[in-house]
């Protein structure tokens, strides 16, 4: 199993405004052979870590998959679980805040090369 984290991240109001309102999980398949299924954590980060998100997706061979989840927390962390340590080359995994009007919020990005990549770095 491999397991993918964002990390936790801050998202502070600004003027009594969060920068992040949304989170957009792209998720895509890039090995022609065999779908996978993903699970999809996501926490609100707090005084306690509070699973707010929980979902298994399956992605077909060559398949890109769209999430949208409410992300209007001060802190939040996703976390991804394959059923396979080998699936984790073949899964691309974007994670971008949106605005309230559906603009980038650039320092809420992660892509696929920046995750932690290790289940001893994840506490769950």
């Amino acid at each position: 199993m491999a397991i993918l984290s964002t990390g936790p991240i801050e998202n502070n109001a600004i003027s009594g405004v969060r920068p992040t309102q949304t989170v957009t999980v792209k998720i895509s398949k890039r090995n022609a052979a065999g779908g996978s299924s993903l699970s999809i954590q996501g926490y609100v980060l707090g005084a306690t870590r509070t699973l707010y998100v929980s979902e298994v997706i399956h992605i077909a061979p060559n398949e890109v998959v769209t999430k949208n989840y409410f992300a209007d927390l001060d802190a939040y962390e996703f976390v991804f679980l394959t059923a396979d340590a080998a699936e984790e080359d073949e899964i691309g995994i974007s994670v971008w805040g949106k605005s309230s009007t559906g603009q980038l919020v650039a320092a809420h990005r992660v892509v696929t090369h920046e995750k932690l990549g290790s289940q001893d770095q994840i506490q769950q």
